[in-house]
């Protein structure tokens, strides 16, 4: 099946048209490059053509590169994967690059026949790269379209020429937030930064695209750094102004990146080095910088998890083979943050949504955080009132449980109080159908145990929303021993609705996310106690890549939130506790009142206004900093395996049953150091023999919660990795 098609019209103009077979969305395969550049170049050498529209069939133009196909490229290389990977890539360049040069004369660059790409809507990646070498990009104004370079934001940067056109043709200064941020604009929004040079109706974009073609002169189809005298914007790294925006690059780089993100500083690099240097060597550069960034394990976790492992996951690579369960009414119980978020993102997702509060106003409350969300929305140019209006009409907002009649699904979304939401299941499951799923959106809470209140216990599972819900992309589904398959594939089935990302979890004591994240917080506190430096924790755990120091989360989470957690855990663990020393802490700042940024004091100081002014001086009149401060490599391990040692043993005890759950729904769910791919890519980066010998330091040091359990010894011992040993699940992806 062909990806591209060719026909040429009575005027002479030839449109290629792309149109993957069996996907939504197109994506470029090595097949595909072929044919479009033996369509492109059969163009040029018919003389009955003048010209060429590059468009899609699809309603969007592209998704980007297949990266699938890097994967091969390194496998196919064999003991010289890297040779393999680069003289790919230069072979994609030489495509882009002929039609840049459409057949012109190399030496007087006349003769050239116009190519211009017509986007109907989102362009990414290669989808953008493609376009880029055109003459001309036309863009149909479609508001939902999306167009950009994201590619930093999976491992890698734009490899097929992107990189260096975007910053030829707008400068290394406009272009930073394209390549380094990888910002992602519509239509208008790309024509403002200068990315597309035409925004059009879409129902005149083919034929504006032919009137372009049609009047195209030789002048119009010469890039400017094709022409002599040509003169980057802003200035190279050698002119004045060039210079200090190549120095400011570099320290925002290195601030943004904290140095554990290689493909950013490659980018720069390329950038830096492509700049100094003719066009066609610039591209050579980029293409051997791509090259070194597809060689680092960073990069290849970080698409393996960001891109391969998360698509799987959200196509139900984990769902029970049951017919669609698809939602059609929903409720929510409980109309404060979550409740009224989750009303939120489902009345978006075009479900309709029955809020339910104790009373008119606490429930109007829940529907107004909806339209206030909405209200932003509007300002920022991505909501019309007319849609408003109808997310607002999906929900109804009442005190009557009568009104969830016809609910197949119901997410409650009370306190964390078992007497509670056991109330709250036996009122719902009087009214509800005894077909529709209950689930209980708890952190905490142990759902086999919430489950006894039900009298229908298979149609009872957990679904775990993280906070904010409109912006946190990770549901973590909860499976108790009553759970059955239908109940999983409904809950599946509503996140991919929400357009969210799941994971599936087996019942047990914090889950998976919260069984992960809580050890790395406590972990933070515990070496307070013991007089290390608060800066120097903060900074280690940012230094390895964790957006937040385990001392601002635990802020952000609150403090008095941690003291109920621990309260619980003790009561239920006993003398097996081995969190004591965190308590002092925490105990005794929330008998202070210092419960995080709501209090506005905490482990740090805030202003009034609730801004972070930095940690609170007081914390070293309490715990005072020891003369003796361990390295940044000791507390980096000690915050990093706190974390990946509740990873491996949530998937030895059967919590975890896929550990692309397990990458994914670490990197989603509390930020664990995506450039790593997750805990387990992490552990195969440095291998099991080497995870347990560092385990086996921290032991002798720091105690037992640092042994490595028995999994990792038998990896270990037997040379395996994750990905070695687990391979066939991990490979449907």
């Amino acid at each position: 099946m062909t990806e591209f098609t060719s026909q040429t019209d009575a005027d002479g103009v030839c449109t290629v048209t792309w149109d993957v077979p069996d996907k939504s969305m197109n994506v470029l395969s090595l097949t595909g490059l072929a044919e479009l550049d033996a369509l492109v170049t059969a163009a040029l050498a018919d003389p009955g053509v003048r010209g060429i529209i590059l468009t899609s069939a699809k309603k969007d133009f592209a998704g980007g590169m297949d990266l699938n196909v890097i994967a091969r490229m390194k496998e196919e290389g064999g003991a010289e994967p890297a040779r393999a990977v680069f003289e790919g890539v230069m072979k994609m360049h030489g495509v882009l690059r002929r039609i840049e040069r459409a057949g012109m004369d190399p030496k007087t660059l006349k003769g050239g026949k116009p190519i211009v790409a017509a986007l109907p809507g989102t362009a990414l990646g290669i989808g953008l790269e493609l376009p880029l070498a055109c003459h001309r990009i036309i863009a149909a104004d479609n508001p939902k379209a999306k167009i950009g370079l994201p590619e930093i934001m999976v491992g890698i940067f734009p490899g097929a020429g992107g990189t260096t056109r975007l910053v030829r043709k707008m400068g290394a200064m406009m272009a930073a937030p394209l390549l380094l941020e990888g910002k992602l604009n519509d239509p208008k929004g790309a024509k403002a930064a200068g990315v597309v040079d035409e925004v059009v109706p879409p129902e005149t974009l083919l034929a504006r695209a032919k009137e372009w073609v049609l009047g195209a002169k030789d002048a119009d189809l010469v890039k400017p750094w094709d022409q002599k005298g040509y003169r980057m914007p802003g200035g190279t790294p050698y002119h004045p102004g060039g210079f200090m925006t190549f120095v400011g690059a570099s320290a925002m780089v290195l601030g943004k990146t904290m140095g554990v993100y290689p493909a950013a500083k490659a980018l720069l690099s390329a950038v830096y080095e492509g700049a100094l240097v003719p066009f066609d060597t610039a591209l050579k550069i980029e293409a051997r910088w791509f090259t070194h960034v597809l060689m680092n394990p960073s990069s290849g976790a970080m698409i393996r998890s960001l891109f391969i492992n998360k698509e799987a996951l959200e196509k139900g690579a984990v769902r029970p083979a049951l017919p669609d369960q698809s939602v059609r009414k929903l409720g929510v119980l409980g109309a404060g943050m979550m409740g009224a978020g989750i009303a939120h993102v489902a009345a978006s997702s075009g479900i309709e949504v029955v809020l339910i509060d104790a009373t008119q106003e606490a429930a109007e409350r829940g529907k107004a955080h909806s339209e206030a969300l909405l209200d932003k929305a509007m300002k920022r140019g991505k909501m019309t009132a007319e849609k408003k209006a109808e997310v607002l009409a999906r929900i109804s907002a009442t005190t009557d449980h009568a009104a969830l009649s016809g609910c197949d699904l119901i997410v409650e979304a009370v306190f964390e109080d078992p007497a509670v939401k056991a109330e709250v299941a036996r009122k719902v499951e009087a009214v509800v159908g005894p077909d529709c799923i209950f689930a209980t959106n708890t952190s905490t809470l142990p759902i086999t145990s919430l489950a006894k209140a039900s009298a229908r216990p298979e149609n009872f599972i957990g679904i775990h929303f993280f906070s904010p819900v409109d912006k946190m992309m990770l549901v973590e589904i909860i499976r108790g021993k009553a759970t059955g398959d239908r109940a999983v594939a409904k809950a599946l089935d509503f996140v991919r609705q929400i357009r969210k990302t799941p994971i599936v979890v087996n019942d047990a004591r914090f889950f998976y996310a919260n069984r992960c994240i809580i050890p790395y917080i406590n972990e933070g506190i515990r070496m307070v106690a013991e007089g290390v430096e608060p800066a120097l924790v903060e900074n280690a755990a940012k230094l390895v890549g964790m957006p937040l120091g385990p001392l601002q989360l635990v802020d952000e989470t609150s403090i008095d939130l941690g003291v109920k957690i621990a309260k619980a855990t003790r009561a239920a663990m006993g003398e097996a506790y081995p969190d004591a020393a965190v308590d002092e802490v925490i105990f005794r700042l929330a008998d202070e009142g210092r419960l995080g940024k709501k209090s506005n004091c905490g482990f740090y100081a805030y202003d009034d206004a609730g801004k972070r002014l930095g940690l609170w001086p007081g914390l070293a009149q309490h715990w005072p900093v020891g003369e003796a401060q361990p390295d940044l490599a000791e507390v980096q391990h000690r915050l990093l395996f706190a974390q990946v040692l509740e990873a491996v043993r949530a998937l030895e005890e059967g919590v975890l049953t896929d550990i692309r759950e397990g990458d994914v729904g670490a990197i989603l769910g509390w930020g664990f150091a995506p450039w790593s791919g997750g805990p387990f890519s992490w552990l195969d980066m440095i291998g099991a023999a080497r995870a347990v010998e560092i385990c086996e330091a921290l032991v002798a040091r720091h105690g037992p919660r640092f042994a490595p359990p028995r999994l990792l010894q038998d990896m270990a011992a037997q040379g395996e990795s994750f990905y070695g040993r687990f391979a066939p699940r991990a490979r449907a992806a």
